[in-house]
Parts: C-alpha cells; structure tokens; sequence
C-alpha cells in the first residue's frame, strides 16, 4: 500500500520529537515533519493553508469555525499548555496592585484573540471579578512593529479595542508608562530592563499552583489541525495521527523518569517532576477530549463571553470523530 505523502508544522517539543526523529510512524503516512516557530506555523496556515497537518492556536482554531467553509478540523492532541498568571506584566506607576485593579486601565495584547490572552481574561472575570469590557486594549507586536490580527474579527462595539502605532511595540509602550499593562505570551524584553515593570503576580508559580487547586484547569493553548478535504478523502488520517502523538508523548513521559543519565540539562529535574506531579497528579499532560472536556469546556465558553466565538460550542464539534482510537476486542 503506497502511504499518504503528507506535511506537519509543529514546534520542536519533546512531546512530538519521537514522530520528528522517525521513532514513531503514523500508519500509512510518510510524514514530513518542519519544525517551526509556532508563530510562523499560524500566520502560514491561517493565512496561506500551506500544510497538511499544523500545530494551531486553540483560539483561532475556535474561530475558523464560525467560517462560511471551515479549512481545519482538529485531532484532541495539545502540545503545548501553559499556565499564564505570569505572562501578565504591569507598569508599577499605573496604580496596579491586584489583578482587580486592572478594569478600566489601558492592557496591551499582541493580538485580541490569541489563545493566552482568552484565558488571562477568563481567569481574571472568573478569580478577581474583573469586567473584560472595561479595559482599552491595545494590539500590536510585543517586540516587533506592525503585527496585526491573523483573523478577521467581527467584535461586540462595547469593547474599546485599537491598534497601536506602525513604529510602536507593545513591550516599549509598557516600559514609558504609555500601556499600564500588558497580557501575552511571552517575556517581554522590557522586563528585568525597565526600572517599572514587574510581574502582577509577584510570586506566579503559587498563584498558578493554586489556581489548579481550585478549578483543576491546567490551560490548553494549542490543538493539532488537519485539512478537511484531506479528511474528506482518507477519514482514517485523524486516527492514525491520534494514536502516533499518544505514542510519543509517552516516550516523552518514560525519558522524564529516565534517571540513569539526564536527558534535559535539569541538575534537580527528579525533584521538579516530582513536585508538578504532587501538584497536578500523574497524568498531568493528557491527550482526548474526556480528560480534558472540562478545560475545552471553560475556554469555549470564555471564548464566547468575549465575543470571539459567535456561538458557545461543545468539546465534541471541535474535533474529528475518526480520532477516537478506542476499540475493544
């Protein structure tokens, strides 16, 4: 039987390096694996639909579902979750003390609908009561002018929501006071540079500990999408490429107990793994929607409250029944 030729964009993580290095084989694919930056592999699927297979943002995932003819279906694969208490900077001059006090201040996100900034949002209305409607967001790149919206958005007019400038960036308007806070992904390089800007969560691992604690929510950030018109024509794909990730995060999680040698240059690695799992129990990183139908759950319905999403969707319209890889003999 001649395999399927097909193309997947996808950060290097140890999660997915066994299919990248050829150790695990989705049946009947020849995969060609491009290791990506995860911003380049949305812009050029979302704005191009150059690959086959792609890591994609959950959030604009969600969205290209409310397209007339919808380009993707996912698989329920998440290689990539993050908690993102401490990716929430602030200007120390603006006032800010408690994440309360951010309603009706001036918030950089790099994008409105990237998938940090949901559940930053989210977590915020639902923990600190903060109104997502109060705020001036600004958008732009954090380091790099110019960075606008990957996805057409069609947003409720209550929102006061602008771009910044053409020469701007989100992370120099923190710095100067211009932004009074700033909601993204990463680490802006202001930080540890500016005299001003600081964490809002002085000490973010407890509050992200104890977020977990309470609503049991380790947040999702990225799916892994397919082609539709390549499911239409080979449905068995999704499944396939389901049973390969599960296969490689597993490899992932045996090297993290490996302890003969270190495989990641962690000289405390036991000591760390053992306290993630104290906290988060065992299977921690899990892939399918039942493990994790509370988390999808909570994103599509922050998704909707902020009036990305048009409608509030269910965990089992995001992805392609022929992923389920459960059968019984």
């Amino acid at each position: 039987m001649t395999k399927l030729n097909l193309t997947f964009a996808c950060l290097d993580y140890d999660r997915t390096r066994a299919i990248q290095d050829g150790r695990v084989k989705p049946e009947g694919i020849d995969l060609n694996f491009l290791a990506l930056p995860v911003e380049e592999t949305f812009f050029r699927q979302l704005r191009y639909q150059e690959f086959d297979i792609a890591e994609m943002s959950l959030s604009s995932y969600v969205l290209t579902l409310d397209q007339e003819d919808p380009p993707f279906l996912a698989i329920p694969v998440f290689p990539s979750r993050y908690f993102r208490h401490q990716s929430i900077f602030v200007n120390s001059r603006s006032g800010i003390e408690q994440p309360a006090d951010l309603a009706g201040n001036r918030i950089g996100v790099p994008e409105y609908q990237i998938t940090a900034g949901v559940w930053q949002r989210g977590m915020l209305a639902d923990e600190y009561g903060v109104d997502l409607f109060s705020p001036q967001y600004f958008t732009g790149g954090v380091e790099t002018p110019g960075r606008e919206e990957k996805i057409t958005l069609d947003l409720p007019a209550e929102l006061d929501i602008q771009p910044i400038g053409p020469d701007q960036t989100l992370s120099q308007m923190l710095a100067d006071g211009e932004l009074d806070a700033l909601m993204t992904a990463s680490v802006p390089s202001c930080f540890g540079r500016a005299p001003d800007v600081r964490r809002l969560f002085a000490d973010p691992k407890a509050a992200e500990k104890a977020y977990y604690a309470k609503t049991g929510i380790f947040p999702i950030m990225h799916t892994v999408v397919i082609k539709r018109a390549l499911l239409d024509r080979h449905p068995w794909v999704a499944r396939s490429l389901t049973k390969a990730f599960a296969a490689s995060l597993r490899i992932a999680k045996e090297d993290l107990l490996y302890r003969s040698a270190l495989k990641v240059m962690l000289p405390w690695l036991d000591d760390h793994v053992t306290e993630t799992v104290s906290a988060l129990g065992a299977d921690y990183w899990s892939y399918g929607v039942e493990p994790n139908r509370h988390v999808l759950e909570v994103f599509l319905r922050y998704s909707h409250a902020q009036g990305l999403a048009k409608r509030l969707r269910t965990p089992d319209e995001l992805f392609a029944g022929a992923a389920d890889t459960g059968y019984t003999v």
